[in-house]
């Protein structure tokens, strides 16, 4: 499992990477916070093989797919009068 190592760190530079691309706001805190999970993940392999870690990855990956999520999608797909006018703006 020595590949590991290589894998988390791709992932934390890749999320990081996104993290800074985003605007202010508690989207981009997330985003950092899952750049973080996969540094720790990445420190941790780098000691040795360890299988215990695969959860906390499998959950930094969920929260992270739920951030690419647009933010109708969250609430499941019911929006407000104004949100449908600056969905229907953002289609155009």
């Amino acid at each position: 499992m020595s590949d590991a190592f290589d894998y988390f760190r791709a992932y934390a530079v890749r999320a990081l990477c996104k993290a800074r691309a985003m605007p202010k706001g508690r989207m981009k805190n997330l985003q950092v916070v899952v750049g973080r999970i996969y540094n720790l993940l990445k420190k941790e392999a780098a000691f040795g093989p360890n299988t215990q870690h695969l959860e906390d990855f499998r959950a930094a990956q969920k929260l992270e797919r739920s951030l690419d999520r647009r933010p109708s999608d969250r609430f499941g797909g019911r929006l407000t009068p104004a949100a449908r006018q600056s969905a229907d703006r953002e289609a155009l």
